[in-house]
């Protein structure tokens, strides 16, 4: 299982595929043939717009970009709340070695809110703190009826100011009540997707992903959802090294692709010692330049291909090449952001072989060049 150049026969006739060749896999994850069949183009994105599943970062000031407001109002829940104050609240510049988020919780006016179970939280600003931010999140609530037509007023005046508007789990319906997400794709928990496209027709509500990127619009599926994307967002402003090494401060996994299905049917824990996976996918990730087959990883696993396959598509809810698929550009992304290495090594490193298969599959999936992000990445970096 690869992404780079022809198949060959190895020992008996069994079928091998080196770090060049393009798999194509049933839905079942089973790998079917090879082809060299050309990735669509990259979508252009819309002037100044953070845009496909893996943006490069923007180059928006250093003040701007690392401020953060979540809005709250009474009824939020807790869960989504606590995330976003872990990822953007708790300093980490002296573990990470760069500044960090300024975090500000904004309310109606500064005063007590009742949360989710009746309990109560100070709320330290008011909506007018919003103006300071250059994100802003919505978290969810049970009742989206009570909330003030003030925070509807405030998320519209931020987005027309350019801000980074962001939805957790049904905070989409708040967005969606301000006007934001008018001809857009957006989602939420996968049990409220009829509803919010019922209630609001002109959104295009996709309950099959766990995270839409819509530029300066980002909206999530339900509860750990949130978590996957505020690692994407710290993986924009910071790069995939500090977004990764975060992922494994929290214990969660370091990149799970916004287009990945929201509801599986075993969701996969976090890879210690006890998961079936560890030791499989631990290996792999050590070994992306490797050629590797569906069946090297069954039998590392201690399963048959065809169980590993299914198994694996219902704990992850990819294929096993679409999950070393994104590994290797997360990889990429990686060596782009802290190396000079040149892009014909980056792509060997990487197990894509040649900088065209890597600048296909990169494209693809990142929405620019790899020299595109490297020089994006390193511009904000140096502003």
């Amino acid at each position: 299982m690869s992404t780079g150049g022809p198949a060959g026969r190895g020992v008996g006739g069994k079928r091998t595929f080196t770090s060049c060749a393009e798999i194509v896999l049933r839905k079942s994850g089973m790998i079917d043939t090879v082809r060299d069949k050309p990735a669509k183009p990259a979508k252009q994105a819309k002037p100044g717009a953070i845009t496909g599943e893996t943006p490069v970062p923007s180059r928006r000031s250093t003040r701007a970009r690392r401020a953060v407001a979540i809005v709250v109002y009474d009824g939020i829940t807790l869960f989504e709340l606590g995330v976003a104050c872990e990822v953007f609240g708790t300093d980490r510049s002296t573990t990470f070695g760069v500044p960090w988020y300024r975090l500000f919780v904004c309310g109606v006016t500064a005063g007590v809110v009742t949360v989710e179970g009746g309990l109560q939280m100070q709320v330290p600003h008011g909506l007018d703190q919003i103006r300071r931010v250059d994100t802003v999140i919505v978290p969810p609530t049970e009742h989206v009826e009570l909330v003030p037509d003030v925070v509807f007023d405030a998320l519209r005046d931020a987005h027309g100011r350019g801000q980074r508007i962001v939805s957790l789990c049904t905070g989409a319906f708040i967005l969606a009540g301000a006007g934001l997400l008018d001809g857009r794709r957006a989602t939420t928990h996968w049990t409220e997707c009829d509803d919010l496209a019922r209630r609001f027709p002109e959104v295009a509500v996709d309950p099959g992903v766990l995270y839409i990127d819509d530029g300066d619009i980002l909206t999530s599926a339900g509860s750990a959802a949130g978590i996957d994307l505020c690692l994407h967002l710290v993986r924009q402003d910071y790069g995939t090294e500090i977004a990764t090494q975060l992922a494994r401060q929290l214990v969660v996994p370091p990149q799970r692709d916004g287009g990945q299905a929201q509801y599986i049917e075993a969701p996969m824990p976090a890879l210690d010692s006890t998961n079936l996976f560890a030791d499989t996918l631990g290996w792999l990730q050590q070994h992306l330049a490797e050629p590797v087959t569906v069946d090297d990883l069954a039998a590392r696993s201690a399963m048959s291909p065809r169980t590993f396959a299914r198994r694996f598509l219902a704990s992850t809810g990819t294929t096993p090449y679409q999950w070393l698929l994104r590994q290797r550009v997360q990889l990429a992304q990686r060596l782009l952001e802290t190396s000079d290495l040149p892009i014909e090594v980056v792509a060997d490193r990487c197990g894509f072989c040649t900088a065209g298969n890597l600048r296909k599959h990169f494209g693809r999936l990142v929405h620019t060049s790899p020299q595109g992000y490297r020089r994006t990445f390193r511009d904000r970096r140096a502003g």
